[in-house]
């Protein structure tokens, strides 16, 4: 008997409506693979995502196949290599469209302004726009360092729970870049608290001495983001901290806006 074209398009419609939730689904356990550090085993994921053991493990095995997850010999699974790829492209394009907001940066405070995600456990920079002056901060585009020294990895981190911040800092140490560098838990996490009351995040000589660097959150960015500026500390006072943290909060609300505009819901 042939089938009605009413009930084969109501099979598309189903079947269409299957894939996009698989899709959906895959992209939700690659985020919860990235949020638990990057490797996880198949019960875990089963337990925050309340999805049956079964569908998690048929995911999985099409994401290993396609290269976004690897298998570990242990049997759990981490995030695997074709991501990077799409993470440079996407870090590019979100520099890209941060540069201007920096440039603005430089304008208006004279230093040199930088924008920075949290990836992994560890802090990339993504765009820098330099500063006018002769005297001048330099951090390479890409170059990746450890949260706990640097203005703006207090600023991405402020936006975490405690736990969540001591695991990760468990995981990376908290080797000391200066001898101004904190490097307990408990330290950090009291500047932290200063960073959430008063607004604004500082790097006081920790990542390179006589050099400071004021950073704020971006909110609401699609990953976690932050910008700042960076200068010598005879430059960068308490002073001019006054001055220059309003604009620095200023362009984070506009950059955020911009970025999700980018990005609708």
């Amino acid at each position: 008997m042939p089938t009605s074209s009413a009930s084969t398009t109501d099979a598309a419609k189903s079947a269409n409506g299957g894939g996009v939730q698989s899709l959906e689904r895959a992209f939700d356990l690659l985020e919860r693979m990235a949020d638990a550090g990057g490797e996880v085993g198949l019960s875990e994921l089963s337990a925050s995502s309340g999805l049956p053991l079964p569908t998690i493990h048929r995911l999985m095995r099409t994401l290993v196949a396609c290269g976004y997850v690897r298998q570990q010999p242990n049997r759990r699974y981490a995030l695997g290599p074709r991501l990077i790829r799409l993470g440079e492209s996407a870090s590019r394009l979100l520099g890209t469209w941060a540069r201007p907001y920096l440039a603005r940066l430089v304008e208006e405070t004279g230093e040199t302004a930088n924008m920075a995600l949290l990836d992994g456990d560890e802090i990339v920079y993504v765009a820098q726009v330099p500063s006018k002056h002769s005297m001048r901060m330099f951090t390479e585009v890409g170059r990746r360092v450890l949260p706990h020294s640097t203005g703006v990895g207090k600023a991405l981190l402020a936006g975490f729970p405690d736990e969540e911040v001591r695991s990760l800092l468990a995981r990376t140490g908290m080797p000391a870049a200066t001898e101004k560098t904190i490097t307990t838990p408990e330290g950090f996490l009291a500047a932290l608290d200063d960073v959430r009351r008063l607004g604004y995040a500082l790097d006081d000589n920790e990542q390179e001495i006589g050099v400071r660097c004021l950073a704020v959150s971006v909110p609401d960015s699609p990953t976690a983001a932050a910008i700042s500026i960076s200068g010598p500390a005879g430059r960068v006072t308490e002073a001019a901290t006054d001055r220059i943290v309003p604009v620095l909060q200023q362009v984070a609300t506009e950059l955020s806006e911009a970025l999700v505009s980018q990005n609708p819901a």
